[in-house]
């Protein structure tokens, strides 16, 4: 019983006090934006490392006003709270990943891209190996012929977490780097190809 209302606590505080911090620090720092001035109006998938992407709603705000994206989460209970945080961001989701139950997830992914939705997803998530990119990226931008925006973001101050991403949260006054690629068409490359491509673009500026 302890257990089940702890976790109910945990789903209706943590979403929001963590939406709170997130844009405490965001506000705390300076930020610098070395991206293309506008993309395509059509619907693009945004990818960065699972270990950028607390930062990540402000990158998708600098170029769409009015949000309309959904990001693959993971299904566990991490991946709930993560749901219900970017929420307050206007950002939808969907649950599961592209290594565990791959098909559904890849189906949904292409129905919203076809339905107008861009797309959030991290080629290495949700559970590694860190910085190596999963097919499913691809797939769907080859099925759906979107093209990819890959982003890095870059605190100049920040915490580092001792997880299997090493997980970057910002800390206060200092400059947040924003960077992000002009639209990356990966519809005539083979898997290993495009894989390749995503992987160095991520990787760009990482020290």
């Amino acid at each position: 019983m302890l257990k089940k209302v702890l976790r109910f606590l945990a789903l209706v505080l943590v979403p929001f006090i963590g939406a709170l911090l997130i844009r405490l620090l965001y506000l705390t720092n300076k930020k610098e934006f070395h991206s293309p001035d506008s993309i395509t109006d059509e619907p693009i998938i945004f990818a960065c490392w699972h270990g950028e992407l607390l930062m990540l709603p402000y990158l998708y705000s600098h170029y769409r006003q009015t949000p309309h994206a959904k990001v693959l989460i993971s299904s566990h209970f991490d991946g709930i709270l993560i749901s219900k945080t970017i929420r307050y961001f206007g950002l939808g989701t969907i649950a599961g990943s592209t290594n565990r139950n791959a098909s559904r997830v890849l189906i949904q992914g292409i129905k919203s891209i076809k339905d107008g939705y861009d797309i959030g997803i991290t080629p290495d998530g949700p559970k590694g190996p860190r910085h190596e990119v999963a097919d499913g990226i691809v797939v769907m931008a080859q099925k759906t012929q979107a093209k990819i925006v890959l982003v890095e973001i870059k605190p100049t101050k920040y915490w580092q977490l001792n997880s299997w991403d090493k997980f970057t949260i910002p800390k206060p006054f200092g400059i947040i780097k924003y960077y992000s690629t002009d639209c990356i068409d990966v519809s005539g490359m083979d898997l290993e190809e495009a894989r390749n491509l995503i992987k160095e673009g991520l990787l760009k500026h990482e020290k």
